[in-house]
């Protein structure tokens, strides 16, 4: 039933602590797919219930839905095809259906790639330590087998569109029909933004808002012929930057490929902090819990995010939790914790009304409602929540990582420090003028820093430091 050439070593590693990705025709093949629904109905017991199923834009996805489809069914599930999905709109099905769902995507990896994200009923995510790995394991048994059992009595089919659902249900969260004009740019980046963004922002279903909506690259083409859908590169957000001045806008909004991050230029074409917005949006579901009834509202932020989050947290009468980086981790603290909202410097933006899930959409919504409720540009608008002097991600390819780690902890051991190894190693000077972080990667070769100072000089001094112990 399967081909025979199969290299099982690397589909097996194409399943990451998170999700899985793989390069197409390799690590990820349609037999390995078929494989896999078959082994996501097993380990989920899905056999006669609903199991739903999208992806993304990328050339081979639709040939791998209807793969992962024929294996699901044919363990007894009863598929419903979402067909050309962002990975929010999958978990807003997960959550509104109350059904299992997966997606398949790469999220920001290059053209030749793809992958799935996975998630229980409810939206509830799919991880290394929560059924990710015995699916691989059981997709491995069927593939060496060389066949899946088909049950007595396989499951049905049918395709769901679940965009107009969606659009609703995220315009109920965040009016803005009261807001200012706002001239905003959106780089969908040839990815499911640009099905996403007309459906939500603009009038292609719903009526239009008080936004002028300026396209970059929505048509959807996963061979991404004019720069990867990746903002978190700043390379990738050149295009946005200049648009959002070309045409002297109010904001600019760039997602990622499958559109469940989102990055934010001010009108003056330089970013603003993931941190920052984490900050804002905490504002904003702070007051609503808070004139729901709630005393005490919980703010999720993972430890590499600005510690000007935590504090504005406190200073609103919140209460913030930290966690490790991962949205697996955040999601399940958010559960646990019962918070309204929780933010990941990567640009994950996660509410308890969207599931406990992460939405760049829902994220974008609430910095325009709040841009739109006043009449101070971005820029001065977001000064407040952004004092702090960042370094951003920096990467060191590294063989012996946790000596590297520890190396520098040797060196800062004796300097007035605070140490916490919650997710690699923090370092932080008692008197609050800096904190680094150092992370190894969980699905690549590097060891990430991560740092903040109250001054640029200090900030150049400690990563410059750090940095040349790592890489020595």
């Amino acid at each position: 039933m399967f081909e025979t050439k199969l290299d099982l070593a690397a589909i097996a590693g194409a399943f990451k602590a998170y999700d899985v990705r793989g390069i197409v025709g390799d690590s990820i093949t349609t037999d390995s797919v078929f494989a896999t629904g078959a082994a996501y109905v097993d380990v989920l017991d899905a056999a006669g219930k609903t199991v739903l199923v999208g992806g993304d834009m990328r050339p081979d996805s639709a040939e791998y839905v209807a793969a992962f489809a024929a294996g699901a069914q044919a363990r007894g599930a009863r598929v419903k095809d979402l067909g050309l999905i962002s990975t929010d709109m999958l978990y807003y099905a997960c959550g509104v259906l109350d059904a299992p769902g997966v997606v398949f995507t790469a999220s920001h990896n290059p053209a030749g790639y793809n992958g799935m994200k996975m998630a229980k009923a409810g939206a509830v995510p799919i991880s290394a330590d929560t059924g990710l790995f015995a699916i691989r394991d059981q997709m491995l048994e069927y593939l060496q087998a060389g066949e899946v059992p088909a049950v007595t009595t396989p499951g049905d089919y049918e395709k769901l569109d679940v965009l107009s659902g969606y659009a609703e249900y995220l315009r109920s969260l965040v009016d803005l029909s009261q807001i200012r004009p706002l001239k905003v740019v959106v780089d969908a980046g040839n990815g499911m933004a640009g099905r996403t963004t007309p459906a939500v922002l603009g009038d292609s279903i719903l009526p239009g808002l008080p936004l002028e909506i300026i396209d970059l690259y929505f048509d959807l083409d996963g061979t991404f012929p004019n720069h990867p859908a990746n903002p978190l590169e700043p390379e990738n957000l050149v295009d946005l930057q200049q648009a959002v001045r070309e045409h002297q806008a109010d904001i600019g909004l760039a997602f990622d490929g499958d559109a469940d991050r989102c990055f934010v230029i001010d009108e003056l074409g330089a970013p603003v902090s993931p941190s920052a917005i984490t900050a804002m949006v905490a504002e904003r579901e702070i007051a609503r819990a808070k004139a729901d009834g709630e005393q005490t509202p919980v703010i999720i932020h993972n430890l590499i995010t600005s510690r000007a989050v935590p504090e504005l947290v406190a200073e609103l009468g919140a209460r913030a939790v930290k966690t490790r980086v991962g949205h697996s981790f955040i999601k399940a603290v958010m559960a646990q914790e019962s918070a309204v909202f929780g933010g990941e410097h990567s640009a994950h933006y996660y509410f308890r009304d969207f599931f406990n899930a992460d939405t760049g959409m829902l994220a974008a919504m609430h910095v325009l409602a709040m841009l739109g409720q006043q009449d101070k540009p971005l820029s001065e608008l977001a000064e407040k929540y952004d004092p702090y002097v960042a370094s951003g991600e920096l990467n060191s390819e590294v063989e012996d990582k946790q000596g590297a780690i520890d190396k520098v902890v040797a060196a800062f051991a004796d300097r007035g420090v605070e140490l916490d190894t919650m997710d690699g190693t923090t370092v932080s000077s008692i008197d609050g003028s800096w904190w680094f972080n150092l992370r190894p990667s969980n699905t690549e070769p590097f060891l990430r820093f991560n740092g903040e100072a109250t001054t640029p000089e200090i900030l150049a001094n400690v990563r410059d430091e750090v940095l040349g112990l790592v890489r020595s």
